[in-house]
């Protein structure tokens, strides 16, 4: 068990109330010494309170030591709803409960801050920002919303940023006369259809990804080409397909033959119309949300 999951479940209950009163960042009532050279407080007590119900269940933390646990434990908590919107932090409180330094906690804060999930502010302290304020497709807040209450949202509104961006980014391919490219997309298909034939779903799938990544890098758009690798990683993390189909399936390679075709015709609305198709949802398809990616 890492040292922070074990001082969360060792650290002696307060009440929760204790962190709704402003505080400031450099005011800390505690020592800095190493947590390893203190000794460890009484198990958990008490009311179940919010701090000791997400200690419990996010043992799992990112080897990054002791502040990237701290911003991985408060984000994850933010995230979930355990820390409402304009809910007060407490700097001294959360230093204290998490048996961390003054540096541990100013500079988790300084992470959250910059993804928007807190704010400080001289006189007023630190909160809780609303959900608006979120940078929403910062990596680490697409990882805790997928293994939290906020996952279905998630998926569904990845899957609707996608299916605004890959159809754009097919008309826009059109009207990119690239031989080289438009022959490797006529190879993927036939990769696709043969991988198909052989029962073979990792082919399938890599075909199927590189086929995307070269569609958007055809558009001829930087800005596209950068959001969709971040839409497609964060749909691996929710558990949503990440390429143009749920499953191998005899239609999805005819999709993606006709969306080639309409490439080398230069026919945007064709290829536009033929991507909206291949991207089409099938709700029977059952997703499985993969376990938390290590780092």
């Amino acid at each position: 068990m890492n040292t922070l999951a074990h001082t969360m479940m060792t650290a002696a209950a307060r009440p929760v109330d204790s962190l709704t009163a402003p505080g400031a960042l450099d005011r800390y009532p505690y020592p800095e010494g190493p947590v390893a050279d203190r000794l460890a407080p009484p198990a958990w007590e008490g009311p179940d309170t919010e701090l000791g119900r997400v200690g419990r269940r996010a043992t799992g933390s990112r080897g990054r030591g002791l502040h990237g646990q701290l911003v991985q434990q408060l984000g994850q908590m933010i995230v979930s709803g355990d820390l409402g919107a304009d809910r007060p932090l407490v700097p001294e409180e959360i230093g204290q409960r998490f048996e961390v330094s003054r540096t541990v906690v100013r500079e988790s804060l300084r992470v959250l801050e910059a993804k928007g999930l807190v704010s400080a502010r001289p006189n007023v302290g630190t909160r809780v920002r609303p959900v608006a304020d979120w940078n929403l497709l910062d990596p680490d807040i697409i990882e805790w919303r997928a293994f939290g209450p906020q996952r279905e949202d998630q998926r569904r509104e990845l899957g609707e940023l996608r299916w605004t961006i890959e159809p754009l980014a097919a008309r826009l391919a059109a009207g990119h006369g690239r031989e080289d490219v438009q022959q490797r997309l006529h190879d993927m298909v036939e990769i696709l259809g043969h991988a198909l034939a052989q029962g073979d779903a990792i082919t399938f799938s890599r075909a199927d990804t590189e086929f995307h990544a070269l569609l958007i890098q055809l558009a001829g758009n930087r800005m596209l080409e950068h959001l969709s690798g971040i839409v497609s990683a964060a749909l691996q993390v929710s558990g949503a397909p990440a390429t143009g189909c749920d499953r191998p399936s005899d239609s999805c390679v005819a999709h993606h033959a006709r969306i080639v075709d309409a490439l080398a015709a230069g026919d945007g609305t064709a290829a536009e119309s033929a991507m909206r198709q291949l991207l089409t949802v099938h709700p029977e398809v059952e997703r499985v949300v993969p376990a938390p990616r290590e780092h």
